[in-house]
């Protein structure tokens, strides 16, 4: 998994960035995620994006794509990621 924490978050820019992703069939071209999602907080100004990946090898091919999008591309300032294995998760 790799979280991606944004602040300086435009509502209206996310709102326009989630639609276009929403009318795509799949990630980014050189993404090899299986899943996304995206969390805002507006009276924060602040997004977190979650991204599930098969595999850790899938992740890493990911990456140069994830690092080099273009800032307008992205929900807003990017100030950090995180890259990890989930050890517990459970819905209800």
């Amino acid at each position: 998994m790799r979280v991606v924490r944004f602040t300086d978050v435009d509502a209206e820019h996310l709102e326009s960035r989630v639609t276009e992703r929403g009318e795509e069939d799949g990630p980014p071209e050189g993404v090899k995620a299986k899943g996304i999602a995206v969390m805002h907080d507006p009276d924060q100004r602040t997004a977190v994006v979650i991204q599930h990946f098969e595999t850790e090898q899938d992740m890493s091919d990911s990456e140069a794509a994830l690092d080099g999008m273009d800032p307008s591309e992205t929900p807003g300032t990017r100030v950090s990621v995180d890259r990890g294995e989930i050890k517990f998760a459970r819905e209800a």
